[in-house]
């Protein structure tokens, strides 16, 4: 998190601050552990800590939102895979969906967003306590940053903890999803007229601004019938309730908040879908708010998203590698039949040199011109983009520790699983589990399952640090929102105009003509349905989405037909033992 950029403070002071509640052990006592500046009691310093607690895993590491948002669904899955990625079954239960309520994922993210509520109120504390010229703005930034991490504690566990924090001896207040989504839309409303408009008073994508905001109440309003209805066993949600304040219903509100980013003239659609996510997409066109990630003293990013996925002997430099985790499943890929010329399905590189790595056995060479940044003049191999099939290719790490050349050239060869060396690595769109309700492969089986690879691999930092903002809300997705507003209204026409905008503003690479994507000619729910998932794929949206569209309890790869209980996840175990006015989520007693 750019912390230090953005309130321009010099002092890192790293200390503990007892105030609201055990996000852990104890919810009478908290240890808030990261608090930026001279004393808990400098308001921009605690602020800094509550938009730090975006990042540091909670909403950039595969372990941390991701794995409730992505892994329980048909995008995403990370299986064992021979002695690798056991872990207890902590991956597996987010697929199989077994999980309960000591599983250690459920828990740390339980932890990460409960200590965003404590920071943000903590933030909120500090700055009403003081007199800085930036009272007012900084107030609204910390109440929307508090809305965030409530929502969505409420959207994954179905319950939040709360404590005034103008009052010391408030008690601690249990928010329910159902009866909370009205407040926390009214309170983001509020919020607007304070809130700054982007680019303005200093603000960028990194922080809440109006913008953010409306992104947030579209969010809020397109899933406000599941909140208030989470467990109806058939998924007829009422979308179209009147809305909390404003005129309409909740659709009407999403295509109000989202024409609102749309009509704005500050945003606008990148024709190469991959620059949303590359390494200097801290300027990105689409971006409304993201997680600022910098490779610096303070934070170093994380590279989580491009490193799960890519296998430990693909290299982008001698000094770099992939961990061979995560991939996504036969349904997904499914999805994009007839759709393998869709620009935001695959990509490849060019160097500058022209020389295209086509990765499929006719590459020889690659140039060695571009260097890893702050390197040892280490040649940095860039791997294609997006979802990543069949057999694979690319530089191999000779004994001496560098990569293997030709001539002043990166040599490009088959390539071959690093613990299973025999085993060619051809990532499989098929995954062959032998218990088919269970998601484990034999050893010489880990290749396979296609690979994302959407998000730019950062060789900078080495494996784990980088220099790519995370989008929370940015344009395309604003799009996908109005699309379905639109079509939940009964206004199909629309929302395929919203969906054609998306799909003929990508264009494909140069090799193939820069050709634009290609216009639906007729739409229906399936259609709209993987049209989300083709803009959004890897952007922890597709649980809801899965929810909303009735698909989540459905059965599939190593997943059996689930109960609606599963649609929250069960408060954890310790938080119970400690603290009793918690009661457990229905289905997990």
């Amino acid at each position: 998190m750019k912390t230090n950029t953005i309130f321009k403070i010099k002092a890192l002071a790293i200390f503990s601050f007892i105030w609201l509640f055990a996000s852990c052990t104890n919810l009478d006592e908290v240890v808030l552990d990261e608090v930026l500046g001279e004393n808990a009691s400098n308001p921009a310093g605690a602020l800094a800590a509550a938009y730090d607690r975006l990042g540091d895993g909670t909403f950039v590491d595969h372990g941390g939102v991701f794995s409730l948002q992505e892994y329980t669904t048909d995008e995403a899955i990370l299986p064992t895979r021979g002695s690798d990625w056991g872990d207890g079954g902590k991956w597996r239960d987010m697929h199989e969906f077994t999980w309960k309520s000591d599983n250690a994922i459920v828990g740390d993210n339980w932890n990460k967003l409960t200590n965003g509520i404590t920071r943000s109120l903590t933030a909120i504390q500090s700055i009403e306590e003081s007199s800085i010229p930036e009272k007012k703005l900084f107030l609204a930034e910390a109440k929307g940053l508090l809305a965030y991490y409530l929502y969505t504690t409420l959207d994954l566990y179905g319950q939040a903890p709360y404590r005034d924090p103008m009052n010391p001896n408030a008690p601690l207040q249990i928010l329910k999803a159902d009866t909370q989504i009205d407040q926390l839309i009214k309170d983001v409303e509020a919020l607007i007229p304070d809130l700054a408009n982007m680019g303005e008073q200093q603000t960028h994508h990194g922080r809440f601004t109006k913008e953010a905001a409306y992104g947030f109440l579209a969010t809020m309003y397109l899933n406000r019938a599941v909140f208030k209805d989470r467990f109806n066993a058939a998924s007829n949600f009422n979308f179209n309730e009147a809305a909390v304040s404003g005129t309409g219903t909740d659709m009407d509100r999403v295509i109000y908040y989202t024409s609102l980013l749309i009509n704005s003239g500050k945003y606008s659609l990148e024709s190469d879908y991959f620059k949303n996510f590359a390494r200097d997409n801290n300027n990105g066109k689409e971006l409304i708010f993201a997680i600022s990630q910098k490779i610096d003293y303070i934070r170093n990013g994380s590279n989580s998203f491009a490193y799960v996925c890519m296998e430990r002997n693909q290299r982008t430099s001698a000094a770099n590698r992939g961990t061979n985790a995560a991939c996504t499943t036969p349904e997904f890929f499914a999805t994009w039949d007839g759709n393998h010329d869709d620009p935001r399905f695959q990509q490849k590189y060019q160097y500058a040199d022209g020389t295209w790595f086509m990765n499929d056995g006719t590459d020889v060479s690659t140039p060695a011109t571009d260097i890893v940044p702050k390197s040892a003049n280490l040649p940095w191999f860039h791997f294609n983009r997006g979802i990543q099939y069949g057999p694979q290719y690319g530089p191999i790490l000779l004994a001496s520790g560098s990569l293997e050349m030709t001539g002043n050239r990166i040599k490009v060869s088959p390539l071959y699983m690093e613990k299973s060396t025999t085993t060619r690595m051809d990532f499989t769109p098929s995954l062959t589990f032998k218990n088919p309700a269970q998601a484990v492969f034999a050893q010489n089986e880990i290749n396979q399952g296609a690979r994302i690879f959407k998000y730019e691999f950062d060789p900078e930092g080495g494996n784990g640090n980088s220099n790519v903002d995370i989008p929370l809300y940015r344009l395309g997705g604003i799009y996908t929102m109005r699309a379905e507003a639109y079509f939940r209204k009964g206004s199909p026409a629309l929302a395929m105009d919203d969906l054609n905008k998306l799909r003929t503003s990508r264009k494909r690479e140069s090799l193939y003509g820069n050709a634009p994507g290609k216009a639906l000619t007729a739409i229906d729910q399936t259609v709209l349905y993987n049209e989300i998932g083709f803009e959004l794929y890897w952007e922890l949206y597709r649980r809801p989405q899965m929810i909303r569209f009735g698909k989540f309890d459905l059965a599939g790869t190593a997943k059996a037909a689930s109960q609606p209980f599963r649609r929250v996840f069960p408060i954890p175990q310790s938080t119970i033992d400690v603290t009793k006015q918690f009661t457990q989520n229905q289905g997990y007693n």
